[in-house]
């Protein structure tokens, strides 16, 4: 059974092109490599079944050799069956390998699923540990160095561990890995591959064509930023120490290692090679025992660690220092002695100052100038403190004039005249020369105009020489993120490098990647999550991301937690997440009301069914909510019982021990209530003795309290009942406010109710009013002039009103009281009589007109009918005509009529006007 499982899992986590093998019954079947690479299916012959495509049967052979036509159906058949087998075979073939595949990936995938035995994994860890004490055994070993391979090698057995931080997932046992030589952190062999590919992309894609391919360019680590050469691009997968490819998987070693020595150079080099095995990380200090001496080389040579052989032995270091009077006197130490830290009084170099200076500097200079005389004898030296001579006074000899053309020997005391000749000399724009005589002092500026250029050359301008032009246009170029434009002004072509910040979420979805704007994929989250156990004394370092699908380390410490019933210690297990175990201890609570001991378990955690429950639908709809809940239940009551008196000491009944105590004989108390007018209604109960409650029929405070309203008469008009509950004696008067309408209908007044129960009919008349006009109307229809009164308003209207004559001529304005009692009327006078008298006789006119009218268009129509009746006109048939002559009134009336209007309307003007 060994070997055939060695057999299945031989191959896995080998490169691209190798084959796994997995048992089957009479069938050796090759599976698909980890890389992909097909291989060909062959079948052994130890076991019948089915033939491969291209292979003749006997019976097709036999067939074939004696074809007839009466057998022609034969061959047919022969071939419908041979592909029916090559399918079945095929299929065969296929679920074969799917399920060896999951086998393999089920048992020897390195995944946060992986689940190991505690007592293996703390042997484990005792290996591990025993494996690195010889290290530091010995005189002084490095702990720290020793630390860093102790972590790579406790995450490579810890499954779930190890990840890859370009992809954020685990590193199985059986994938391709590849080990960093800087940080020696593990990423997937696709992954690194794409990463390399990509950098490399990036970084060319600027160049031309012609620069493409002649310059290798980097590419670096995820993790460390370490660079690697193109050549240095993974493409095969080895071990750690790298001496083996494809190392094959073995549980009993580290995975992805080799299991040989690793042999590797110590870094620093120091001659000796790491004698662990093949290992992740880097190597520990070098373990070589060496016989050295300190850094003074004052003490004895002993053996020490190589990778500590370095020491000191405290003593002082006593060699010279560069001041040349002290010796060191720090203990023994590497490298160069520290300069001389004693202070001591020192001259300067001019010695005219004297000063406490450091030991380690002695020459110093002061800030005094020389003044000494000058050989010349008429100047003085200009030099800060100085060492040597002052030298010859600079005014002596040949002298130039200001722009260098012509030489004079003159006294130092004379100063160079100007030569007169033009300056020449090249001004500040580099281009154009001094156009001034020969002068003392800078030239001045270039003020000649020329065509300049801008910076990035899109555009040109005359101005002058010596300003620069930087026009407005602002570059449109791609920074090297290729993300955001250049957008400086006038840029001449070599735009700055991005200074925004990058902000992308990396892929620990928790951090953002805090570097300058750039192309590509962001680097993997630097930083590193603990997941810990409950308790928090074990824990894992994880990359940040996976925190989330790391499963927390097992703990061997023992549960702290408090127990969660009323015990003082519950039973002894280990760390865990979620909540303890139940407590099946015996309650042994004393009870409260008998101080008996409950012998029932402990139930401050029982399961009990939960009630109220939403009842499914139907089948395919999911309960919300578990069956049962865990509560704590209380003690089950004492059933001893006992004789106890009711409340009202009006018997003695046995009660359980439980509900000992004073009770109710369900009687009517009878007591009668502080109201005076009822008896308590509450049944049988306890009554507190005080001074005031002596009698038996006097009701205590524990009784009940009267809560009907009182029922006593109210005064006259009065519709509230009164405020107080029921009590005894007299109702106070009432004080509510009560809502009434003015004598108008139209204010609501508030008045105490007591005030109109208690007032007369003046009062009350008094209190109804509101003090504002009366807004009736009078039968004139005018509004009462009076303020808001009870009854009738009073006919006194003083208004105003004009009153016409009947004929509407004459109008005059009267008092409105007078002419509703009819004491005034207007008359029409004579005037108004014989506008009436026309108007009248023209209305005559014009109604026997119209008659006269009415009669013609008769007469006529009764003519035109009995000519139509004799038959005349018979043979043209034309229309009858009847000619009738038309009389004065008929042909002028349409202008008669308007005119005789507007004579009686001046006439009528005229007379109003001489009567008004």
């Amino acid at each position: 059974m060994e070997a055939s499982w060695r057999q299945v899992a031989g191959g896995r986590g080998r490169a691209r092109g190798r084959a796994t093998a997995a048992p089957s019954s009479g069938n050796g079947i090759h599976l698909r490599g980890a890389g992909g690479g097909r291989q060909k299916g062959s079948v052994g012959a130890a076991g019948p079944g089915p033939s491969p495509r291209g292979a003749a049967t006997p019976a097709a052979a036999g067939s074939s050799a004696g074809h007839s036509p009466a057998g022609s159906e034969a061959p047919q058949t022969s071939v419908a069956c041979e592909l029916m087998s090559q399918r079945k075979f095929e299929e065969i073939k296929k679920a074969n390998q799917a399920a060896a595949k999951k086998l393999v990936e089920e048992h020897f995938s390195s995944s946060s699923e992986e689940e190991g035995d505690e007592d293996f994994e703390g042997k484990r860890g005792k290996i591990v540990a025993n494996t690195f004490t010889s290290y530091t055994t010995q005189t002084d070993g490095d702990v720290r160095e020793l630390e860093r391979t102790r972590q790579y090698v406790h995450e490579a057995f810890q499954a779930g561990a190890m990840t890859c931080l370009i992809c954020i997932a685990s590193v199985k046992r059986n994938q391709a890995v590849w080990s960093c030589s800087g940080c020696f952190c593990i990423f997937h062999m696709p992954c690194i591959q794409k990463w390399a590919k990509d950098s490399q992309f990036l970084v060319s894609s600027p160049l031309t064509d012609d620069d493409f391919g002649k310059r290798d360019y980097p590419w670096p680590c995820p993790k460390c930023r370490f660079e690697y050469k193109r050549s240095d691009t993974p493409s095969r997968y080895y071990c750690y120490c790298g001496k083996v490819e494809d190392p094959p998987l073995d549980p009993w070693l580290v995975p992805h290692s080799c299991g040989q020595v690793c042999e590797r150079e110590f870094k620093p080099p120091c001659g000796h090679k790491c004698l662990l095995l093949c290992h992740p990380g880097p190597c520990p200090p070098c373990p070589k025992m060496v016989t050295t001496t300190c850094y003074c080389k004052k003490a004895k040579p002993i053996p020490r660690r190589c990778s500590a052989k370095e020491w000191s032995c405290q003593l002082p270091c006593g060699r010279k220092l560069l001041c040349g009077q002290h010796k060191c006197e720090n203990p023994c130490h590497a490298g160069n002695c520290p300069p001389c830290p004693r202070v001591s009084r020192q001259k300067c170099v001019c010695g005219k100052q004297v000063a406490e200076r450091s030991c380690a500097s002695p020459l110093w200079h002061c800030d005094q100038v020389c003044g000494k005389t000058l050989p010349c004898g008429n100047h003085t030296c200009e030099q800060v403190c100085h060492v040597g001579a002052c030298g010859e006074c600079p005014r002596s000899g040949k002298r130039f004039c200001p722009c260098q053309k012509s030489k004079f020997s003159l006294p130092c005391t004379e100063d160079v005249p100007t030569c007169g000749d033009s300056c020449d000399k090249v001004l500040e724009c580099g281009i154009h020369r001094c156009s001034q005589r020969c002068h003392r002092g800078p030239c001045e500026t270039c003020r000649q105009e020329v065509e300049k250029h801008c910076r990035c050359g899109k555009h040109t301008k005359r101005m002058p020489c010596h300003k620069p032009y930087i026009c407005e246009t602002k570059c449109v170029k791609m920074r090297d993120c290729q993300k955001h434009q250049c957008r400086r002004k006038c840029c001449p072509g070599n735009c700055p490098p991005c200074d925004q910040n990058c902000g992308r979420t990396l892929g620990c979805r928790n951090h953002k990647c805090p570097s300058v704007c750039h192309r590509g994929s962001c680097y993997p989250c630097p930083e590193t999550v603990d997941v810990k156990c409950n308790c928090g004394n074990t824990k894992v370092t994880v990359p940040c991301g996976r925190e989330r699908t790391t499963r927390p380390p097992k703990c061997k410490e023992q549960c702290s937690r408090p127990p969660t019933c009323h015990h003082t210690s519950q039973e002894k297990h280990r760390c865990h997440f979620g909540s303890c175990p139940p407590c099946h201890q015996p309650c042994q609570k004393v009870l409260e009301k008998c101080g008996h001991l409950c012998p029932a378990p402990c139930h401050d955690q029982a399961l009990i069914k939960q009630t109220g429950r939403h009842q499914p639908t139907g089948p395919w709809e999911q309960p919300s909510e578990p069956a049962f809940i865990q509560t704590a239940l209380p003690c089950p009551p004492c059933q001893v019982p006992i004789p106890t008196e009711c409340l009202g000491k009006h018997e003695v009944s046995p009660l359980p021990c439980h509900a000992v105590g004073p009770y109710s004989c369900k009687r009517v108390c009878g007591r009668t209530l502080d109201c005076q007018n009822h008896t308590c209604l509450k049944e049988c109960h306890k009554v507190t003795e005080i001074d005031a409650c002596v009698g038996k029929n006097k009701a205590g405070p524990e009784c009940l309290q009267c809560e009907e309203g009182c029922s006593k008469s109210r005064p006259l008009g009065c519709p509230h009942p009164c405020v107080l509950p029921c009590h005894p004696g007299e109702c106070p008067p009432c004080v509510q406010m009560l809502r009434i309408k003015c004598h108008c209908k139209i204010t609501s007044l508030y008045v105490e109710c007591r005030k109109i129960t208690t007032a007369d009919v003046n009062e009350k008349n008094l209190l109804s009013c509101c003090k504002n006009q009366c807004p009736k109307e009078l039968p004139c229809g005018h509004r009462c002039k009076e303020m808001c009164h009870p009854g009738e308003c009073p006919f006194n209207c003083n208004q105003k009103v004009k009153l016409r004559c009947p004929c509407k001529r004459i109008k005059k304005e009267l008092q409105c009281n007078k002419v509703r009692e009819n004491q005034i009327s207007i008359e029409c006078d004579a005037t108004c009589k014989e506008v009436k008298r026309k108007a009248s006789e023209i209305k005559e006119a014009e109604a026997k007109a119209a008659l006269e009218e009415e009669k013609r268009k008769q007469q006529a129509e009764l003519e035109a009918f009995e000519n139509r009746l004799k038959g005349r006109r018979k043979k043209n048939r034309k229309r009858d005509e009847v000619t009738v002559e038309l009389t004065l009134w008929q042909k002028y009336k349409y202008y008669l009529l308007p005119a005789c209007a507007v004579v009686v309307l001046a006439f009528a003007w005229y007379i109003a006007h001489d009567v008004a």
